[in-house]
């Protein structure tokens, strides 16, 4: 009976990566560790959230809620959980806490940081602020909070135009992604004061990739994040956050 209901119970937690993951690779290299994750979870009545980028296995077996960072926070402040449990990055784990200043928030790991986050400091907010005095800083969301501490208004990637424009003003000091910036920069006109940020995986992206693709998938539609570099977005047939991108997906 027992062996049973383990089988059962496996079968639930293979079926969201069954397209995607042979079973023997599965059971070999994750099972074991995500039974573990479930029974720990209702013991401590704690609650995972996983950001978009995660592995299949974090993502589909273990996860409660998943989403991009701040959805994550956000959402966390509606479950009756003890613990919240940050699948994701340094600066996600900080605005969790934020939002849920009463609960338990953890890191797996709690060196996983962000290129674009730690390419900025406080100190050089601040400066930038004494360099240029009295222009608003606009500050990306996917950054520390002591950066955060320092700005006018915080934005995400699907509402960074909307902010910028709300400001109604000629210039914005606008941080910490670069790529963001010039591309906001490039929709508005408004003249953006930038820093040189990224993230370490959107600038790898080219337009030469881009018109590979085409090559080889005629028709494809493609699909880039504003963290990319401004020559890739001219390329794609969509940008957007990657909430704005699955929207487009489902229309």
């Amino acid at each position: 009976m027992v062996t049973t209901l383990l089988s059962d119970s496996r079968d639930a937690l293979y079926r969201p990566v069954s397209r995607i993951m042979r079973r023997d690779q599965w059971e070999q290299l994750y099972a074991e560790d995500i039974e573990v994750i479930q029974r720990l979870k209702k013991q401590h009545n704690a609650v995972i959230l996983a950001h978009n980028y995660q592995t299949p296995e974090i993502f589909h077996c273990v996860a409660d809620i998943r989403g991009d960072s701040l959805a994550l926070a956000r959402a966390a402040q509606d479950v009756e959980a003890d613990i919240i449990v940050i699948a994701g990055v340094h600066f996600m784990a900080e605005t969790a806490k934020l939002l849920n200043p009463d609960k338990i928030v953890l890191i797996p790991d709690a060196a996983a940081g962000c290129s674009l986050a730690e390419g900025i400091t406080e100190a050089d907010v601040l400066a930038l602020k004494q360099a240029n005095p009295g222009v608003p800083v606009v500050t990306y969301v996917n950054s520390s909070a002591a950066v955060k501490a320092q700005s006018d208004v915080c934005c995400t990637s699907g509402n960074a135009r909307k902010v910028v424009e709300s400001l109604g003003v000629p210039r914005v000091i606008m941080i910490p992604d670069e790529f963001l910036a010039r591309n906001i920069e490039a929709e508005t006109g408004i003249e953006m004061i930038t820093w040189p940020a990224h993230c370490e995986v959107h600038e790898r992206f080219t337009p030469q990739e881009i018109r590979q693709y085409r090559r080889l998938h005629p028709g494809v539609t493609v699909m880039a994040h504003p963290e990319c570099p401004p020559p890739v977005l001219a390329e794609a047939d969509c940008a957007g956050s990657t909430a704005q991108m699955s929207q487009y997906i489902r229309a």
